[in-house]
């Protein structure tokens, strides 16, 4: 009796599956505008100095993308860290860093081949007050947000209108014929009686002498109307004009 033959095995193919066809990433490379701080030492007085800044004109660095520049101050890790800490407690939010090879868990990443670019003047306003040439300056149009008109020894006129982030700041009165959405600062030479005048009142911040307040602290009750704003025995007064 011979073997029985084996029986063949067949097989199914397999149903087939779904090809996933992968997209190549793509980087491209982007350019922006940065403020550059060069801390210099001693720290503590530099430091000083950017307070001074600071107060002199409170919205000088906000919105801006901001860079670390070490190049003259060479600090250690411990002291990069102190310096970043301190920066923060001014709220001040530092992109990257460059000047330096330090680098640590939770720095900002080191920057390479800056080019310069245009610098921003801190106005110059004495601490005293001292006899001035008054000037008066008037724009012919408009102020586009990131754009800064500086007068500190006088007035300010803008025809048109002051945009969102955009800043005048004046050692006199501003006198905004459009509407102004932007920051105003007045007074800014020590000048309690500085006014603040516009057609349309949508400000995001406003300033007299040492006093500021911002859109949160104005209420809506003159928003979108003609409105001046100057100080009373220390308060800041906003009304309608008529």
């Amino acid at each position: 009796m011979s073997a029985a033959s084996p029986e063949p095995i067949t097989t199914e193919p397999a149903a087939s599956e779904p090809r996933v066809t992968l997209r190549p990433l793509s980087f491209r490379g982007r350019v922006f505008k940065a403020l550059a701080l060069t801390p210099e030492p001693p720290v503590g007085d530099w430091l000083a100095g950017l307070d001074l800044a600071l107060k002199r004109s409170p919205t000088l660095l906000r919105g801006r993308a901001l860079i670390l520049d070490l190049a003259e101050l060479k600090p250690s890790l411990d002291d990069l860290q102190g310096l970043l800490d301190e920066l923060r407690n001014r709220d001040i939010r530092v992109l990257g860093i460059e000047g330096t090879e330090e680098a640590g868990e939770g720095l900002p990443p080191i920057l390479l081949q800056g080019r310069p670019g245009a610098s921003i003047e801190v106005p110059s306003i004495p601490a005293e007050p001292e006899p001035l040439l008054v000037t008066s300056i008037t724009v012919e149009g408009s102020i586009r947000s990131g754009q800064s008109i500086v007068n500190p020894t006088g007035d300010v006129t803008v025809m048109g209108h002051v945009s969102s982030g955009a800043e005048v700041l004046a050692g006199g009165s501003i006198h905004v014929y459009g509407a102004l959405r932007g920051r105003a600062i007045a007074g800014a030479a020590r000048n309690p009686r500085a006014r603040i005048y516009c057609r349309k009142f949508e400000p995001e911040l406003l300033g007299i002498d040492r006093l500021v307040r911002t859109a949160e602290d104005m209420g809506s009750a003159l928003r979108g109307k003609a409105a001046q704003v100057w100080l009373d025995g220390g308060t800041m007064k906003l009304a309608k004009l008529d």
